[in-house]
Order: C-alpha cells, then structure tokens, then sequence
C-alpha cells in the first residue's frame, strides 16, 4: 500500500495550494502576540514559545475534537524540551506554514496523521529549542555547551550556575537553530509512551473548556439559516415580513445557499427563521434517492471505466478458470452521516477588509482560502481561531458553514455566531459516499484462494474537494482495498460513478466499506472450505508477523473456539490502516425482536511506538462504538432529494446499554507510529458481520444489519 499512501500526500499536496489552502507566514493570534510585541514571550521557533517567568506554551498544530492530540503532540516536544507536561499551557496554532501536515500537504487534522505526522517533527522541534537555550546559556557562561544540562525548566551550568528556561528565552532565539539536534532514543523517554492524564480533561469537567458553540463577542448578534431541502437548491425568493417584525430580529439576510435570520438570540433567530416562506430552485438534486444511488453505482461497477489501483499480481482469469470452486459476492455499504453532537457553527466578525473568524475546524488554512475568495480580501487579513471541536469525523473539514457566518456578518456589520439546527446539520451534510464492492475468488481442491479479483465502485469525495482530474487514481478510496494475506493471483479495480449527491471524508473513509467488504468474503471463502475462519485467516498469514500477532492475540484473548453461551457466536475481522493493525473479535446475540446485540468487542491492536496509551485505549474503545452504530444502525436515505433522517430520533446513535463491552490488547512495539483514530471503525463492521452470520447462518452483505434485514436474508 505504500504506493497508494505516497500519491495520496504529493496530490493533497498540490493540490491544496490550488484550491485556496494556502501556506502562510506564522502569525500569532491574541494575547500571545501582544505579549511577544512587549517583550514578555520569545519563540525559538514555531512551535515553543517560553515566557521571561518561565510559563511555557506549546503549539498543538492539529484540531483538538476528542482524539487527544492536545496532550499527544505536546507530549512529543515537552519530552525532547525535558519538561513535565503539567508545566506547559498547550494553545492551538493559528494557520501557517510550520503547521502544516506533511502526510496531508496542509494544515489539515484528519486521516489518522496527527501523531504520524508529528512524531519526528515535533520531537526535533522541541529538542531545537533545547539546545538554542544550552548553547545561549553556555555563551552567556562561557562554558561548554556539553556541561550543560536543561531539565524541567531549568538550565543546570557547571559550579552551580542555574538560570529559568524564561531568563535564556530571549537570548536563544539569536542562536543559531539546529536542522539535525540530537534526539533521545526511545529507551530513554520519560514521557512518550506512558500513560498520561489528559490536559483537556479539567476544562473539559469544569465547563471552561470553549467550543465553537460557546464563543462569545462584545455586541454579538446570532444567527441561524433555512438552506434547500434539497441540497445544491437555490434561493429564488423569500417573504421573511413576518420575521422581520419579531422579537430581537435584526436582520434577514440572504446568502450564497440560503436565507439566514440574525436576531439578539439564537432561539428567537430560530423561530422567526421557521415564519420565512422559502420558494426554492431545487435543481437536479431533486430526483434523487437512495435506491438510485445504489443502483447506479452497482451499474458503474458493471460498465464504468477500471482504474488500477495496484498493479495486478500473477494471472488471475487462468487462476479463476483453473479454480475447484469459484465464489462470487457483492457488498453494499450505504450512505452515512457524521452527525457530531455539536452542530456546525462558527462566529464571524468582519470589519472592512479584516475579519476574525472563531470556532471549530479540521482545516484552517482551508476555512481561510475559502473566507478570503467569498468576501474578496486577502487571506492574511483573516484571522482564525480554532476552538475544541464537539465532534468531527471529517464533516469539519468543509467549510460551507464557515463561509455563510462570514457573508452574514459582513451583511449586518456585527460579529455573528452562526449556528445550525440540528435538522440542517443531518439533512445538509456531506455523505460518506455509497458503495458498491464486487469479490470473486477461486479456490483450490483444499478451499485455500488461488485468484482474487477486487472491485471497488463508489464516488469520489477527492474530486469534489480538491479537483482530482476525472478517472485518476482517488488513494482515499482504495484504503484498506488490499488484503494483508499471501494470495498469488490478484487484480484490484475502482471505479468511480459521481451519483450526484455531495459527499465527504467521513471517519475510516474508504477503510471502512473496503474492509466490511474483504473481511465478510475471507469467512465467506472459509466457510466454502469448511475450514475454521480464524484458522483459514492464519494459513495465509506466512511472513506477515504483525498481522499474524494481532489475530492470535484477538483471538486467544476473545476465548475463540471456545464454547459461548447459548444463542451466541463470535466473528472475526483483520485489517491494516494508517500504518496500524487491528483484529477485532465480535461476540453476538440476537435480541427479541430480532435486532443484533453485540456484547463484547475484543481487539488487539498493533500501532507501533504508542505516544499515549490512554488515549489508544480511548480511541479504539470510540471508534469501535461509532462502528457499531454504522453496522447495525445507520444509513442516509433519500426521496425525491430529501434526506429522511432528519435527528437522533431517525438516525440513533448507540446507547450506553447498547455498546459492547471492549476488551483492548495492546502490542508494544518499536515500529513507526500508525494512525489510530478510525481503523477501530472499520473493522468493527465485518467482525459483526461474521458473528451474526456465525449465529443465524444468514449473510447479510448490504449494511446496516437490521431485524428486516436479516429476515428477508
């Protein structure tokens, strides 16, 4: 997959310079920047920036929306930095070019990169302004700079010389920075893969923490908007004389994609928004619904033109000619939405050609690109802010809402909150696309695959935000698309079919649908063979020792082949993502009324070098949940272009007595960090899968697995 991983950065890369995601000169936002303007704060570089009273501030370059990085990636610096991490004040940087994501091209926080992308960077950067302040103090001192010592802020010199991190901060920033400082071997960390307390956690508990949806301004004035039904619908009049008249209502403004009601609250913005008769221009988008995407897609999968995704291996039509069986399957993984508990919102405040923006984004240099071309001013003089994000799975990474708080400040002069109903939010996302998988696979006379053709047709999200050119290669929908097993013929296929509805990055991307598919047809093949599924996985694991470890230690922590209670069976699922690899163990029941009850999830997880376990543990416990939901749950429907499932009420997400018990084995390991945000998601989805296909002798192969759907199995 390395091949895959490698265009996917140089296109992002590229191509974010060209849609506006543009890299910037470090500024720094607020108090922070004035203070450096009186003289009291220096910054050796952009990441550390130390106080002449020795308070130390560290730069998180990554959105913090629950996943930890607010204490990961300071964890890396403080370590090379030699301080406790309760001595620092960790502050998310503001958009610039230090900050962006190399694994990503921007400043993006998505894809499992953050401490993927951090690990070496940040570790150098914190050890850089470590060896500027030994070698300020050592010029000061006179001494060598090797009978220095920094520890926990302070500057150790020989015959008891000792200075404060804060009293060398100004004088280090004169020295010359060092491209390759000497960086600890992990053997040595103090810090880095311990387990260690969230810093969030406090504001978090104590309500001080600010999200998106607490950001308050002097003479803020809220907002709310009525967008089309009928999503890429246009305004073509309104009467808002009934609004206009109501309590607090300032304004009625109408904007790119909508009609937005400002008011002195929100909630008397909301109801006179609902007295706004709306005649709208719902566009192509009208003809719509879910069935038609499905279908079309599968029709693309039969007709539509194939890319390669990696380059075939052995003959695969002589394998499957040749073949003792020949095993066919289709999978359909349905449309999904992010549904963060936090509704999108942002505040704006646009004064002439300056404009400070506030609130919760994956993609600051994104949301600034974007701002600056709607109200044509420079992206310099755009100042951003990002909050705690309340949720995120990728749907923070557009920008509509961020650019509808702008157009309407600039519209009433004032600063503006901006904040959906959660009815907008659901009915106004942007879709994990459908998808259409097609396997077909020849066995031997011992049942073992000899051929495996894979086929892979959905849409392209990456051609929608970036302007991936039409039938080039999209790596965020090949993920996961190859198997880890020793298979000798092999053919892997996309196809791309644009269905028309907006779609987005939605947490696993193509993971997830790619590996429902892969993981449901290995047990399928095993099941041809007669053969045990965790075993037929194991016989084609040879020299592939991660993989190997994790699907024993699933399953020897799990209890597999072991006997269950009555009216329960296990199903298992491997897979590697973001440079991570998980196997996953699903115990199963079915409840009363035929719905699935998934008891326990056991996972062993192999993600390289951990920077915080906690947080690991914390990850794969979420994103497991969140894969419970997909799996048994949820799904985007359309009619005649409207989204059905309009709240919680019509797309649940899984209750406390719903989620499984999780069962976590950690692999310690000294290999490169993988991502481990989403991959836990992915593969929740055919461990459940095979588990209830284990207990009931059905397989289900379109998701979510419902009571209907295992009855008309």
């Amino acid at each position: 997959m390395n091949e895959i991983q490698t265009s996917r950065r140089s296109f992002l890369k590229t191509s974010a310079a060209a849609s506006g995601g543009l890299l910037m000169a470090l500024h720094l936002p607020g108090s922070l920047g004035q203070a450096m303007a009186a003289g009291a704060v220096h910054s050796p570089n952009a990441w550390v920036h130390i106080g002449e009273d020795n308070s130390i501030t560290i730069y998180s370059s990554h959105s913090e929306m629950g996943q930890g990085v607010h204490t990961a990636l300071p964890m890396l610096v403080a370590e090379e930095l030699n301080v406790d991490l309760n001595q620092v004040k960790v502050v998310d940087a503001p958009p610039g070019a230090a900050y962006v994501n190399a694994l990503l091209g921007a400043q993006i926080t998505g894809g499992s990169t953050s401490v993927r992308g951090g690990w070496e960077k940040l570790r150098i950067a914190g050890a850089q302004v470590r060896e500027m302040l030994i070698t300020a103090a050592a010029t000061h001192w006179d001494v060598d700079p090797d009978l220095i010592k920094a520890d926990k802020g302070m500057l150790l010199g020989p015959k008891g010389k000792k200075a404060t991190y804060g009293y060398f901060a100004e004088a280090a920033t004169r020295m010359p920075m060092p491209e390759k400082p000497p960086i600890k071997d992990p053997k040595n960390f103090r810090i880095v893969g311990k387990r260690t307390k969230r810093v969030d956690t406090p504001a978090k508990t104590n309500g001080t923490a600010e999200f998106g949806i607490d950001v308050k301004l002097p003479g803020m004035v809220y907002a709310t908007v009525q967008q089309c039904p009928v999503i890429g619908g246009k305004v073509k009049s309104f009467d808002a004389a009934q609004a206009k008249g109501m309590p607090g209502v300032q304004a009625v403004v109408q904007i790119s994609d909508g009609v937005a009601v400002v008011a002195d609250s929100w909630w008397r913005a909301k109801k006179a928004s609902e007295t706004v008769k709306v005649q709208w221009d719902e566009g192509a988008g009208a003809a719509l619904s879910d069935a038609g995407v499905i279908e079309g897609t599968r029709q693309a999968a039969k007709s539509g033109k194939v890319i390669e995704i990696i380059k075939p291996q052995g003959d695969v039509a002589a394998a499957l000619k040749g073949a003792a069986k020949v095993l066919e399957a289709e999978y359909v993984s349905p449309m999904q939405s992010h549904s963060p508990l936090e509704p999108m919102n942002f505040t704006a405040h646009v004064q002439g050609n300056k404009v400070l923006l506030i609130g919760p984004t994956q993609f600051q240099q994104g949301a600034q690109g974007a701002v600056a071309a709607a109200l044509k001013v420079k992206p310099e003089d755009i100042t951003l802010k990002t909050t705690y994000l309340g949720g995120g799975f990728g749907r923070r990474l557009e920008l509509d809402f961020i650019v509808q708080a702008a157009e309407i400040s600039k519209a009433v002069g004032k600063p503006v909150k901006l904040l959906w109903t959660r009815e907008e939010d659901m009915m106004h996302d942007y879709y994990r696309p459908a998808g259409v998988n097609q396997l077909k696979a020849g066995l031997d006379a011992n049942g073992m695959p000899t051929a495996l053709h894979f086929k892979v047709a959905s849409q392209s999200v990456t051609q929608r935000a970036f302007g991936l050119p039409k039938d080039t290669l999209d790596p965020f929908m090949a993920e996961a698309a190859v198997m880890g097993y020793n298979i000798p013929n092999t053919q892997h296929d996309l196809v791309i079919h644009d269905t028309g509805v907006r779609v987005g990055y939605w947490r696993a991307v193509s993971h997830s649908m790619n590996a429902f598919a892969n993981e449901s047809f290995v047990d399928e093949m095993a099941k041809a063979a007669g053969q045990d599924p965790y075993a037929y996985r194991m016989k084609m694991l040879a020299g592939k020792p991660r993989f190997a470890n994790v699907l024993k230690l699933a399953a020897d922590k799990a209890g597999w082949g072991k006997a269950l209670p009555k009216g329960r069976a296990h199903g298992i699922a491997l897979m590697e993502g973001y440079d991570s690899y998980l196997a996953q163990v699903a115990e199963v029941s079915l409840n009363p009324d035929g719905s699935v009850k998934v008891h326990k999830v056991t996972v062993a997880a192999d993600v390289g070098h951990m920077v915080n376990p906690d947080t690991v543990e914390a990850q794969l416990q979420s994103s497991i949940v969140f894969g419970v939901g997909a799996v048994l749950k949820h799904q985007i429907t359309m009619k005649n272009g409207r989204v059905q499932e309009t709240n919680y009420n019509s797309y649940e997400p899984v209750r406390m007595h719903e989620s499984p018990q999780i069962d976590i084995v950690l692999v310690k390991s000294t290999e490169k960090p993988g991502g481990i945000g989403e991959p836990g998601t992915a593969v929740a989805a055919p461990a459940i899968a095979n588990a209830v296909a284990a207990l009931t002798g059905k397989r289900v192969r379109r998701l979510p697995i419902t009571a209907d759907a295992l009855r008309a199995a």
